[in-house]
């Protein structure tokens, strides 16, 4: 009998070379569906066979309970495949990685893959059997929940929602001060000079009841976006401060500021998270998608892969686009080609994921 223990090479990927799949990495794969009240497990072997499955409370002692029915039912090397381990299932991916349990992050079944019908027993069994073929190099491990990484991304959170919020009631002010006069152009959007004069505005002893109101609302509007602002600003300098502690470097590479070197941290995480800066790209959705057909050679856009990532590397590019000598003369070059702008724009997305991700492999610790 052969030493199951020995990993032999699964198929090649067309070019020659050798890939490892998950089924010959690990003995037992571990679908886990999470949800608020609780988790649901389901344990497969190497082979794809349903070995168990059950569901257990998230309160700590559930938790417990379903660590130990997992070293029951899946003896030797098992991966646990988990839907949302940076929310409902953060705690239990913690619980995991202080025992030594590898964790897996998995995305939800598209509906298509759902022919079988939706239970949490079914989406776990489906998390598992996604990971099982999953080649090694493609297994992405869950994010680092602690220390200055748990910072900046639940300031980063913060920094979405405030930016929201405070482009919901800008909204509300222009159309407020469109459909009412009150001395303020606003056929153009309007200005933070603008906003800082509406806000300093007090009532107005030949205002009727109803302007009345209404320039009350356009005071209370303004002083929002004014708070608003100082909040971000605020927000902007914890990003930097927790940046400099892990990357300071990061904010020197030409178009990267607090917040796209806290988005660029937040999705890498740590070495080893993602195995190479092609999985990278496509993490991010700047890998190129082949779109040739004949006599033309072209790739189009990827609308996957993380958006929030993917909006970091446009924001770099689009600076380097405007502002960076080197990256210039590489539009001028692209340009000269017949490339359109945003085919150049793709082309830097792609290289500034390859770079980023090499440094922040070599020069993070």
């Amino acid at each position: 009998m052969p030493d199951r223990h020995v990993i032999t090479p699964a198929f090649s990927n067309g070019e020659g070379v050798i890939v490892t799949i998950v089924s010959q990495e690990f003995d037992h794969v571990i679908g886990v569906d999470t949800h608020a009240k609780t988790h649901t497990l389901v344990v497969l072997d190497s082979h794809g066979a349903k070995q168990a499955g059950d569901t257990f409370p998230t309160s700590p002692a559930g938790l417990k309970r379903a660590h130990a029915w997992m070293l029951r039912h899946a003896p030797g090397r098992m991966l646990a495949a988990m839907e949302g381990t940076a929310s409902y299932g953060a705690q239990f991916n913690d619980l995991l990685a202080r025992e030594g349990i590898a964790v897996a992050e998995t995305r939800p079944p598209k509906r298509g893959v759902r022919r079988v019908g939706k239970t949490d027993q079914i989406d776990a069994e489906l998390a598992a059997r996604h990971a099982l073929a999953l080649p090694i190099e493609r297994v992405i491990t869950p994010r680092t929940h602690t220390g200055d990484h748990a910072a900046l991304s639940v300031l980063l959170t913060a920094r979405n929602a405030i930016s929201t919020a405070r482009t919901a009631t800008i909204n509300q002010l222009t159309a407020l001060l469109r459909a009412h006069w009150l001395g303020i152009d606003a056929r153009r959007p309007i200005t933070a000079t603008q906003v800082t004069q509406i806000g300093q505005w007090r009532a107005h002893p030949s205002d009727d009841v109803g302007a009345a109101t209404i320039r009350e609302e356009a005071i209370r509007e303004a002083q929002e976006i004014i708070r608003r602002d100082g909040e971000l600003k605020h927000n902007e300098a914890g990003l930097r401060k927790h940046v400099k502690t892990i990357a300071a470097w990061l904010l020197d590479e030409p178009g990267v500021g607090p917040f796209v070197a806290a988005e660029l941290i937040v999705t890498w995480s740590h070495k080893g998270r993602i195995h190479g800066e092609a999985a990278f790209a496509r993490f991010a959705g700047a890998a190129p998608i082949p779109a040739s057909s004949g006599n033309t050679t072209r790739y189009r856009l990827h609308r996957g892969g993380d958006r929030q990532l993917n909006r970091a590397l446009w924001v770099v590019a689009f600076n380097r686009y405007q502002h960076d000598p080197e990256t210039l003369e590489y539009v001028a070059k692209r340009t000269k080609e017949g490339k359109t702008r945003n085919e150049i724009l793709r082309c830097l997305k792609r290289y500034i994921s390859r770079s980023l991700f090499r440094k922040l492999d070599t020069q993070t610790a």
